[in-house]
C-alpha cells in the first residue's frame, strides 16, 4: 500500500465518523433546543421572583433573630443557586452558540445537556440541608402548647430530611424532565439517526 492509497482510507474514515448534518436536519434540532433556551429563561426569572419574595418576607419577620436566622439562610439558599446557574448559564451561552454540522458537534452537544441533568439533579438535592435548618428554625421559634421530647424533635428532623430528599429527588426529575428532559430525548434521537 502506497501514501497516497493511506492518504484516501483515512480521508474517507474521518468522513464516516463525522457526517455531516443537512439544513433540515439542524433545523429539526434547532427547534428543541429553542425550546430548552426558553424554559432556562423562564425558570431563571422564576428563581430571581421567588428570591425577591423570600427576601421580602425576612424583611417582615419578628423578633430580630428568627430575621437573622432565616435572612442567612436565604443568602445561603442563594449562594448555591448562583453557583447551579453558573453552570446553566455555561450551557445556555453553548446552546445558543451552536453550529450544528457534523455529528460530532451534535454529539458534544448531547454530552453537555447530560451532564446538566445531574447539575440539575445536584442543585435540587443540595437543598436537603436547608430543610433541615427550616425544621430547626420552625421548632425552634413556633411556639408549642407543650414543649416537645428530644425523641419528637429526632424523629421530625429524621423524618423532615428523608422525606425531603425523596421529595426534592423526585421534583427534581420530574422537573427536568418536563421542561428539559423530553427535547434532549429528541436530540438523542436524531444524533442516533445520524449514526445510521
Amino acid at each position: 500500500m502506497n501514501i497516497d492509497e493511506l492518504k484516501n482510507t483515512w480521508n474517507e474514515d474521518i468522513a464516516d465518523e463525522t457526517p455531516e448534518i443537512n439544513i433540515e436536519q439542524r433545523n429539526t434540532i434547532h427547534l428543541p433546543l429553542e425550546k430548552v433556551r426558553k424554559n432556562m429563561r423562564m425558570e431563571f426569572w422564576w428563581v430571581v421572583g421567588i428570591f425577591i419574595f423570600a427576601f421580602m418576607v425576612c424583611s417582615v419577620c419578628k423578633p430580630f433573630k428568627l430575621q437573622l436566622y432565616i435572612t442567612v439562610l436565604v443568602a445561603s439558599m442563594l449562594i448555591v443557586t448562583i453557583f447551579f446557574y453558573s453552570k446553566f448559564f455555561r450551557l445556555y451561552n453553548e446552546i445558543s452558540n451552536t453550529e450544528l454540522k457534523t455529528s460530532d458537534s451534535l454529539k458534544d452537544l448531547v454530552t453537555q445537556l447530560n451532564l446538566n441533568k445531574q447539575y440539575y439533579l445536584s442543585y435540587y438535592i443540595s437543598f436537603a440541608p436547608f430543610i433541615v435548618c427550616e425544621i430547626l428554625i420552625v421548632l425552634e421559634f413556633i411556639p408549642w402548647p407543650q414543649p416537645l421530647s428530644e425523641l419528637k424533635i429526632a424523629l421530625i428532623l429524621i423524618g423532615s430530611v428523608i422525606g425531603g430528599l425523596f421529595l426534592l429527588f423526585f421534583s427534581g426529575k420530574f422537573w427536568f424532565h418536563r421542561y428539559y428532559g423530553r427535547y434532549i430525548d429528541h436530540i438523542e434521537s436524531l444524533l442516533k439517526e445520524l449514526k445510521r
